[in-house]
């Protein structure tokens, strides 16, 4: 064989063996894969000890914790500020308002004169009866004279007569005389006593011309002009109002279904727009019985006005501005306290029945009596202490008791002993 011939032989029997060896180590790690995907899905599908004693991933629970606070049960209502203590003045006498000696705003103390009037009687008639009450007096004094000259006159006669010194006729014209004196007297007193009485009514007149405050405080309204005309007969329009601002009343609009939750000397709080943030204070006074002015009708709510007084001594409140009430109807303070939300309906006793989660994250059953109560909170009497946290809503099936195991006995023979 020609020798270029040999070595190309050699050179394709290499080739040939290389590419034998190739495809068994292709074929070689093509087994090894397949077995190592095996061994890997036979490991998952059989957990291993510590993942089956993970336990399953416990549920979030939502409770409440039993605290120490204080609380308040409040009936709240709208209301205004009205005038506590006030007086109108009115003409007592027919006129014109000849002067106006106060204005809105001006304190004023009792008896201080606040306005003049000129009567409409001419002066002149009180002047008349003043000069005839002189001439009277005068008439009375000449008279009181010549009764004494009279007396005396009859009392000579009557020692004449006794000595038989005087004719009869003597006598008897003495004795009429005193008698006539006494009752000229007489009647002049009498004219001169309704005189007085006529006096005494023009000076009750004249004082009526000046209206006086009847109490002290502050003018608040004011009606009266110069050259008004007034008349004591017609019941007109208050002429001045005078109100001591020291106190106000608050008049409470309180609901139908709370009013009956009211009583006198409860503490009353309420807030006016125009002082944001400050409180004022009182107690409750009076529960009007009837219902507020076009309430309750046709099937209408009703409502009524509550009454009570507050402190005004700065004069910073003013009649009728808006306020809001709270009555306090029930308090108490560093009390246990509970949120209210979830505490369901009460029992038959009275009583809420509540879970308690303790640390261990294990419910217990609680029976639990409550005190005052608002729509935030609620006092707890018994059944709590602070610190126990409550679940709101149900148990979670996770955290509830398993059921109690039925028995069985009974029903079929018990199993052969070995089986």
């Amino acid at each position: 064989m020609p020798a270029d011939r040999q070595y190309r032989t050699s050179t394709l029997a290499s080739r040939l063996q290389r590419m034998r060896l190739r495809g068994v180590a292709a074929a070689l790690l093509a087994l090894s894969a397949a077995l190592g995907a095996n061994h890997a899905s036979v490991q998952a599908a059989t957990p291993s000890p510590a993942a089956a004693a993970t336990p399953a991933a416990l549920p979030k629970l939502d409770t409440v914790t039993a605290h120490q606070g204080d609380i308040q049960d409040t009936v709240d209502a709208a209301g205004k500020l009205q005038l506590h203590k006030w007086a109108d003045t009115y003409a007592d006498i027919g006129g014109q308002v000849k002067e106006v000696l106060v204005a809105i705003g001006d304190t004023v103390e009792a008896d201080q004169p606040l306005l003049k009037i000129a009567p409409a009687l001419q002066a002149t008639k009180a002047e008349s009866n003043r000069a005839q009450m002189a001439r009277l007096q005068a008439d009375l004094a000449d008279q009181h004279a010549q009764l004494e000259f009279a007396q005396l006159q009859f009392k000579r006669q009557t020692q004449l007569k006794a000595q038989n010194a005087t004719r009869e006729e003597a006598f008897e014209s003495a004795r009429m005389g005193a008698s006539s004196a006494s009752a000229r007297v007489d009647a002049i007193t009498a004219q001169i006593n309704e005189l007085e009485a006529t006096l005494r009514i023009d000076e009750e007149a004249r004082q009526k011309t000046l209206v006086k405050a009847p109490i002290a405080g502050t003018v608040v309204a004011l009606a009266a002009r110069p050259g008004q005309l007034v008349s004591a007969a017609q019941p007109a329009v208050a002429l001045l109002r005078i109100a001591d601002l020291s106190d106000m009343t608050v008049a409470a609009r309180v609901a139908e279904d709370d009013v009956t939750r009211l009583r006198p000397g409860m503490a009353a709080r309420f807030t006016t727009p125009g002082y944001p943030g400050k409180h004022w204070t009182g107690k409750l006074r009076q529960v009007v019985p009837i219902p507020a002015d076009g309430t309750g009708e046709q099937g209408k709510q009703a409502f009524y006005i509550v009454l009570f007084e507050v402190k005004n001594r700065d004069h910073a409140l003013m009649s009728g501005m808006s306020v809001q009430v709270q009555f306090v109807v029930a308090q108490a303070r560093d009390a246990l306290l509970l949120p209210a939300q979830g505490l369901g309906a009460p029992d038959k006793d009275g009583l809420y029945d509540v879970n308690v989660l303790d640390d261990g994250r294990h419910v217990s059953a609680r029976k639990v009596k409550l005190g005052v109560r608002n729509a935030q909170q609620a006092q707890v009497l018994s059944g709590l202490s602070a610190g126990d946290r409550v679940l709101v809503g149900p148990v979670p099936a996770a955290l509830a008791a398993p059921a109690p195991a039925v028995s069985d006995a009974g029903t079929r023979s018990p199993a052969p002993a070995g089986s």
